[in-house]
């Protein structure tokens, strides 16, 4: 995640859950908002309804990972929160990374109208 940096406090996730725009699809539910820098930040949320923590450190790693690999698909000077919902146990990383493309295309179409 070269141009990318982490989103870690409690108060940047509640400003983007309250002020920003959300899309889902059945694995993944992507919250955008801008955040006025020349850089995108990226955080993940996986809740212990997912799975105990192995399973839960799995899919964040997938979710980086399929970020990290099309980060330039992703507008810089956006916040993007990604929430893992309860079906995305046991899934693949190439279905990991459609749903996050998925959702990133969702916010750029709805952007566009």
């Amino acid at each position: 995640m070269i141009f990318t940096e982490s989103l870690k406090k409690r108060n940047d996730f509640q400003k983007v859950y309250r002020r920003g725009k959300s899309y889902a699809n059945r694995y993944l539910v992507m919250y955008r908002m801008s955040n006025h820098m020349n850089q995108a930040r990226l955080g993940i949320s996986v809740s212990k309804k997912v799975g105990n923590s192995v399973v839960r450190h799995r899919i964040t790693r997938l979710i980086r990972e399929s970020y990290r690999l099309n980060e330039e698909k992703f507008e810089a000077g956006y916040d993007y929160i990604v929430i893992a919902r309860s079906g995305t146990k046991g899934i693949s990383y190439s279905e990991m990374e459609s749903a996050l493309l998925h959702v990133g295309r969702l916010h750029r179409k709805r952007n566009e109208e």
